[in-house]
């Protein structure tokens, strides 16, 4: 079994098929099937059933394609291991975060990075849940999870560390005038309407909690890009609730941004594997974790 092999197998894996595979790694798509049967051969399985023009995974093949991609980040490994002896941490991380962890802390954490290890490339992969970004480490897509959950994120050898709880905030069109001095509470949302995100979100998930609890609270407009949030917002077609992170670029952008008193808080985590890492991977969870929240570490 060759690398280039695995290789091929993962990118029709990733790109949904032959010709797409062949366009994005710029080869011929006869030399990428010759590549593939000559894997099966070797493996003794089908690793695609081909139904008409398309290449479905075999229950071989869902099995081989997890697998394919850590032996792939080995190999990588390795080459990052040898050229980081002389020049420190070098290569690639792959990071897969929500979007209100992706703002933060992630945005700090590859700031810091670069400043310390400049050879280090954090490239961020977007997830609409906790439950993706833990299957994206997982299955070996992404190296690190970052990501908003109630619970400790479990699964079969993976290691989460709490990073801190973020707040979430009302934000408002300018001129609601909700709350005092910044603060609002349950009562002064009754009769609001708000533009929320799909279900699955923690976000989505908060406004639900607070509709059962607040007579009244409406949907405006539901959306399933969370980056149009703030600019429904600020032509006044409803509220929204935002993590922290969003804080400043709100009232820069003249919103209206409140603390709920109690807070609105919910636990960041970042998710790795558990056993050895890449170089890059290592110096990006140096500086992502102190050495206070290693002791935090639990192994499933």
């Amino acid at each position: 079994m060759e690398r280039r092999q695995l290789e091929y197998f993962v990118a029709i894996v990733e790109h949904g098929g032959f010709t797409h595979a062949a366009k994005a790694l710029r080869v011929a798509q006869p030399s990428l099937s010759r590549a593939i049967a000559k894997l099966e051969h070797e493996l003794g399985v089908a690793l695609f059933h081909r139904v008409g023009r398309h290449a479905v995974l075999s229950s071989a093949g869902e099995l081989l394609a997890d697998r394919a991609r850590l032996v792939l980040r080995d190999f990588d490994a390795l080459r990052a291991a040898a050229r980081a002896v002389g020049d420190g941490p070098v290569g690639r991380v792959d990071v897969a975060a929500t979007s209100s962890s992706a703002l933060e802390p992630v945005i700090s954490i590859v700031a810091r990075l670069r400043q310390r290890h400049p050879g280090v490339l954090v490239s961020t992969s977007s997830a609409v849940s906790a439950a993706e970004v833990v299957a994206m480490v997982a299955q070996g897509r992404c190296e690190v999870g970052v990501c908003g959950s109630a619970e400790r994120p479990a699964g079969q050898g993976l290691v989460a560390h709490h990073l801190r709880d973020e707040e979430f905030l009302l934000v408002a069109p300018p001129g609601t005038g909700a709350g005092r001095d910044g603060v609002v509470t349950l009562r002064d949302l009754t009769g609001m309407r708000f533009v929320v995100t799909k279900p699955a979100t923690a976000v989505r998930a908060l406004f639900d909690r607070l509709a059962e609890a607040v007579p009244g609270l409406a949907v405006a407009a539901e959306v399933g890009d969370r980056s149009v949030v703030l600019p429904m917002v600020l032509r006044g077609i409803g509220a929204g609730l935002m993590p922290d992170g969003w804080a400043e670029l709100a009232l820069r952008a003249g919103a209206e941004v409140c603390r709920f008193d109690p807070p609105e808080r919910l636990p960041q985590w970042l998710v790795h594997r558990a056993g050895k890492v890449t170089p890059a991977t290592r110096a990006f969870l140096d500086i992502a974790l102190p050495g206070a929240d290693r002791a935090t570490v639990t192994r499933t």
